[in-house]
């Protein structure tokens, strides 16, 4: 029986691995393509999936000394880290409130606040655009500050509520019966709880604003407030003309902030979210 139930672990396993090849394939085609000489991309009878000539960090060197990436980086992390920090703070005060308190129309409001979220980008840059002028705030990281949290609120508010509604209510009821207001309540009692939860949200707020491209190539255009995003694509396609080595090495490089989130915070992240779906 022992030997059975290995097997059937290997099996799975290998039924695992067409998938796990067709995740990992862009990020190791876009490695590739960063680490060959611009002599070998441009050869035609060059092996796409090897580097016959030799690796070379040129690509690497140009794009940091030779263009504003690590201005691009350090916008797209200012934005990122104040968004995503606004819109948690926001949500988790909506969350909760959906999810424990008892008012007209709550199963309305919670619906709404989801199909908000599905409305595309596309649609909405337009008015924002007005809102973000009115401001003051055209041609700067500030606007997207401002407009980010118009899609990360929503979301963010969605997928707490399913979680606050995983956490007992009897240990607030036994906070409150103790003297504890509401607010002290779910400061002291819930949210410690409900870290998985918070953290799966401040990943996917950040992943989000992080790749977030439609708003941060709208509202900037200067070289010293766009995002990495709209600066790796404006500055290194001219025309035609596509800086292929030097795309890629900046894909790689803008990959690795999440990277390292999602490898620190995997466990909270699986955690959070699947505590919410099956709520």
């Amino acid at each position: 029986m022992g030997k059975r139930k290995f097997w059937n672990r290997v099996l799975m396993h290998v039924l695992l691995v067409p998938f796990l090849l067709f995740a990992i394939f862009p990020f190791f085609h876009m490695t590739l393509t960063s680490l060959k000489s611009d002599r070998e991309l441009y050869d035609r009878k060059a092996v796409p999936l090897l580097i016959q000539q030799g690796p070379t960090l040129e690509h690497y060197s140009k794009l940091l000394w030779e263009t504003a990436f690590i201005t691009w980086t350090k916008n797209s992390l200012i934005v990122t880290f104040i968004a995503t920090a606004v819109s948690l703070v926001v949500a988790t005060i909506a969350a909760y409130a959906l999810a424990r308190l008892k008012f007209f129309a709550v199963g309305s409001f919670g619906t709404g606040i989801f199909v908000t979220y599905l409305v595309p980008t596309s649609l909405l840059f337009l008015p924002l655009a007005q809102v973000v002028n009115w401001l003051g705030l055209a041609d700067s990281k500030w606007a997207l500050v401002v407009t980010y949290p118009t899609f990360l609120v929503p979301f963010c508010t969605w997928l707490l509520m399913g979680y606050f509604r995983t956490v007992p209510k009897e240990v607030e009821e036994c906070a409150m019966v103790d003297g504890a207001t509401r607010i002290q309540a779910l400061w002291r009692i819930v949210l410690p709880i409900a870290i998985p939860g918070l953290v799966c949200a401040a990943l996917f707020a950040f992943t989000l604003s992080w790749n977030e491209f439609i708003y941060a190539l709208t509202f900037t255009s200067s070289s010293d407030q766009i995002t990495a995003s709209v600066g790796v694509t404006s500055e290194l396609i001219r025309g035609d003309i596509y800086f292929w080595g030097q795309l890629m090495a900046g894909a790689v490089l803008a990959s690795v902030p999440i990277v390292i989130l999602y490898v620190f915070f995997l466990d909270y992240y699986v955690s959070g979210l699947t505590a919410g779906a099956v709520k």
